[in-house]
């Protein structure tokens, strides 16, 4: 009845006008039309079926993944841990490998690479330098670069890794290389000791004795310094590195020569003297050698930085030590301290003489030599030139300090 009553209210009947009231009902059937539509009920039936259907559909897919996850699946879990356990790579401590950083963090760097878990890079094992951060190294995400493992971390079975034991061992064969081929090099002084002071020279630190330093200056004052540096032992094994100033200043030294005229530059002030650099080395101008006048106070005539022209009075190649003089090239005595101008203006002239006073000099050496070995059966030319015993005199060279200008 009830479906019959909402047939019925879906019917359209014309309006009733008085025409028609006024008609004689007429008992002959009429011709209904009904206008279909379409039922809300039947197609909430429908939407409430389908929905039901996706639910059971889901909650099935739910229970046979809580209780029968692999059913139906040829790929077991077994076959699973078969596969990852033939392509896990077994890697022994110092094996080198390939991997990309994907994290910094503030003590290191997680790397991935060919293994069942990332592996670890510590600050301290990013490079030969002390640094903070990794990131301070170029060690970002997505770099990526070949390590070493040095150790395995037994908490959690990752492994460690290392740049810095691979910098190391390319920073000896470095060293290595320039010892073979015997390279003058610089290195930059850290430290000092009672025997010499600490050099870093490709990262790697080298000791060098004071025996073997030319300069006359301090463990104090060379701290901060670069030295120019020859190697003389390089041992990785026991980590011993020697290097030494005076075997990379020989070069330098075998061009000084005694009576030339070099230009340098004043370095310190000591009370006996100044330090003058002459190029790859440093020379004393003794405070008896600036002037015929006497010089009471250095300071008075030079100061740090004071660039001027200086005679090589003495060499010892051995030592690597050198004499300079200015009061040899004073065209009269106390130019230096009243009109240096005028001495560094006349010092090729007076070098020239100077060195005039050189070859008498040794002339006369030769002729002495001569006199008491006349056995020896040299000869001593117009030329003032003395046979073969030029190459037999002192290493150090002469030391004309005794020589006046007259």
């Amino acid at each position: 009845m009830e479906s019959m009553a909402q047939q019925f209210l879906g019917l359209k009947c014309p309006p009733l006008s008085s025409s028609h009231l006024s008609k004689p009902l007429s008992l002959k059937p009429q011709k209904l039309n009904f206008t279909p539509i379409v039922s809300a009920v039947s197609i909430s039936n429908a939407q409430t079926k389908e929905r039901l259907k996706l639910k059971e559909m889901f909650q099935d897919a739910y229970d046979r993944c809580r209780t029968s996850p692999m059913e139906g699946v040829s790929f077991t879990i077994q076959d699973f841990h078969a596969a990852l356990d033939k392509y896990d790579f077994m890697y022994d401590i110092g094996t080198k490998v390939r991997g990309k950083v994907f994290r910094t963090e503030t003590n290191g760097a997680l790397v991935d690479i060919p293994a069942k878990s990332s592996a670890f890079l510590p600050v301290q094992e990013a490079c030969m330098h002390k640094i903070k951060h990794v990131e301070e190294a170029g060690i970002v995400p997505g770099f990526q670069e070949e390590f070493v493992i040095i150790r395995e971390n037994a908490a959690n079975e990752s492994l460690i890794l290392s740049l810095r034991s691979i910098q190391n061992d390319l920073a000896w064969e470095r060293c290595r290389q320039l010892q073979a081929e015997d390279v003058v090099v610089k290195g930059k002084i850290i430290s000092a000791n009672k025997g010499g002071v600490v050099a870093v020279v490709e990262g790697i630190c080298g000791f060098i004795p004071f025996s073997q330093i030319s300069t006359e200056a301090t463990a104090e004052e060379l701290l901060d310094k670069e030295l120019p540096l020859k190697f003389v032992e390089v041992n990785e094994e026991e980590s011993r590195m020697i290097l030494s100033n005076r075997k990379a200043m020989a070069n330098s030294q075998a061009q000084l020569e005694v009576g030339s005229v070099v230009t340098g530059t004043v370095e310190s002030l000591k009370p006996f003297g100044a330090f003058v650099n002459i190029g790859r080395i440093n020379g004393l101008l003794h405070i008896s050698q600036i002037s015929y006048d006497r010089v009471s106070d250095i300071a008075t005539v030079l100061q740090p930085g004071d660039k001027l022209k200086v005679m090589i009075l003495s060499h010892d190649r051995e030592r690597g030590r050198v004499g300079l003089s200015t009061k040899k090239l004073e065209p009269t005595p106390g130019d230096m301290i009243c009109n240096p101008k005028l001495v560094f203006e006349k010092a090729e002239e007076m070098a020239q003489t100077f060195r005039q006073r050189i070859a008498q000099a040794e002339a006369m050496a030769r002729a002495d030599i001569l006199r008491f070995q006349p056995e020896s059966e040299l000869t001593l030319s117009s030329d003032g030139i003395f046979g073969s015993l030029t190459s037999n005199l002192p290493a150090k060279g002469l030391n004309l300090s005794g020589v006046h200008n007259s």
